[in-house]
Order: C-alpha cells, then sequence, then structure tokens
C-alpha cells in the first residue's frame, strides 16, 4: 500500500525515496532483452561505432515501444510521480542508463538532473528503474541525500565521505528530486548493468526532445491514455490558428497545466 503522505516527507527531507518491487520479474526480464536490443539499434544509428561518447545510453526509449509504453500503465510508478508533480505531468526525458561491463560511463561526475532550485515549487521530477541488482561491484549510483536544497556543487571529500549507494533489487525504483547531487560509479563486473531513467517536468514546459513529432510516423493507436498524456501528446502546443480553435476534444492540448 502507498503511504502518500510518508513517501512526501521524504522526498521533502530527504530529495529521494526508493519502493521495492514495482515491476514484476517477468517484466524485468522482457524490458532488459527490449533495451539491449535497443542499444545495438543505437550503435547502428552510429554507423556501428562502440566508441560515442552516450554508448550503452537509448536516447529515447519510447521510440522502441513494448515495455517502454507499458510501465506508464503501471500505477506503482506512476501514482508516486503524481502525488509530486501533479497527475497532467509529462516526460521531459527517458533514456537509458547502462554501464558496460568493466567500465564506466557519462554520470561518473558529481552532479545533478535539473539546474533549477526554486524554494518550495518542484519542477522536475525523476525515476530511476532497476532492471538489474544494483550492487557496488556494477557500478550502482552514489548520492548525497537532503543536497536537492543546495545549490553549490559539493566538494570530492564531502560527497565521498556524506554519500550512500542505492543498493536494491531489480524491479525497485528511486523516485528522486532531480536536484540532489549524484554520480554514476565502476561496473567493475564482467556484465552489463541497465536501468532506465525517467525525467518528468510540469506540462507547460519543454521536452528535451519533441517526444511527439519524433514518434510521428508510429501508430500510437495501442497505447494507453496515460501513456499518450504522459509522453505529452495531450500537451503540444498549437501551431497555427486553426488547432488553436479546434473543439477542446481535438486539441492538441487537453490538460491543466497544474
Amino acid at each position: 500500500m502507498f503511504d502518500r503522505d510518508k513517501y512526501l516527507e521524504e522526498i521533502d527531507a530527504n530529495g529521494y525515496a526508493i519502493i521495492e518491487d514495482v515491476f514484476s520479474p517477468e517484466f524485468i526480464q522482457k524490458a532488459k532483452r527490449e533495451l539491449e536490443s535497443a542499444i545495438e539499434k543505437e550503435v547502428l544509428y552510429h554507423k556501428g561505432k562502440r566508441d560515442y561518447v552516450d554508448y550503452g545510453m537509448v536516447l529515447m526509449c519510447s521510440m522502441y515501444g513494448g515495455a517502454f509504453i507499458e510501465l506508464f500503465d503501471n500505477p506503482k510508478l506512476i501514482d508516486p510521480v503524481n502525488a509530486v508533480l501533479g497527475e497532467s505531468c509529462i516526460v521531459y526525458a527517458y533514456t537509458s542508463s547502462s554501464m558496460p561491463p568493466n567500465k564506466s560511463n557519462y554520470s561518473k561526475r558529481i552532479h545533478v538532473d535539473s539546474p533549477r532550485l526554486i524554494p518550495g515549487y518542484i519542477t522536475t521530477f525523476g525515476v530511476f528503474i532497476a532492471l538489474d541488482d544494483m550492487t557496488e561491484e556494477n557500478g550502482t549510483m552514489w548520492f548525497l541525500p537532503g543536497s536537492h536544497l543546495t545549490i553549490d556543487t559539493p566538494s570530492e571529500e564531502y560527497f565521498t565521505s556524506h554519500a550512500k549507494r542505492l543498493i536494491c533489487k531489480a524491479g525497485s525504483v528511486m523516485f528522486l528530486n532531480p536536484r540532489m547531487w549524484h554520480r554514476g560509479g565502476d561496473n567493475n563486473t564482467d556484465k552489463w548493468r541497465h536501468a532506465t531513467t525517467i525525467s518528468f517536468v510540469r506540462p507547460y514546459m519543454k521536452q528535451r526532445i519533441d517526444i511527439p513529432r519524433a514518434m510521428s510516423e508510429i501508430d500510437i493507436s495501442s497505447y494507453s491514455e496515460t501513456a499518450k498524456q504522459k509522453l505529452g501528446f495531450y500537451a503540444q502546443v498549437p501551431a497555427n490558428y486553426d488547432e488553436y480553435y479546434l473543439p477542446k476534444e481535438l486539441r492538441k492540448f487537453k490538460q491543466s497545466a497544474e
């Protein structure tokens, strides 16, 4: 049972909350297979090279359908997000966070995922979905609890001595204020370490990539209303007078701007 009040207290005080068993083992295995296939397709986009800076990161997971779309219909994922940003929130960015065997990746620097700090008002909210068990050996995230309220980058020494590691089972989700300072580790195993990350924003904000336009040639008729709403299909700005004056049920912007 989702304890909304306790969860919001954790987010406010610590900048994060971890919920276990959000996804079933069957879903996790399907998502991993589809993610590994998507990684190879991204390699083809880069002309078969594997030395580009984002190797192992799928830039827009929603392009590949399947589990990447189905997860929006899981209330264990969506209810905690809506509790922070409201039901009208949409996806800003939807990427994988996979770490190759015996390597690190672009996430290793101490950083935040959102530059905005507005006291008392969260504009962006993130989820980190563990598709593998997260361990110290496979490069799981370091994070600094409570640091979502600070502007200055913590020193290497301070971060190292005060940060925690995300240790959790596959199927768990870390819900986090992206203002919290964090970084990736080193994968010291012989296997890939897979995860996906989704950043949500208020519906009046721009997406990192215009998802509806990027997916304009993909048949989304089988997608649920929740999936289409979260991907931004109901938060598109009218392109001209004709679109602006359409009946409400035909408009591209169909929701309140919470």
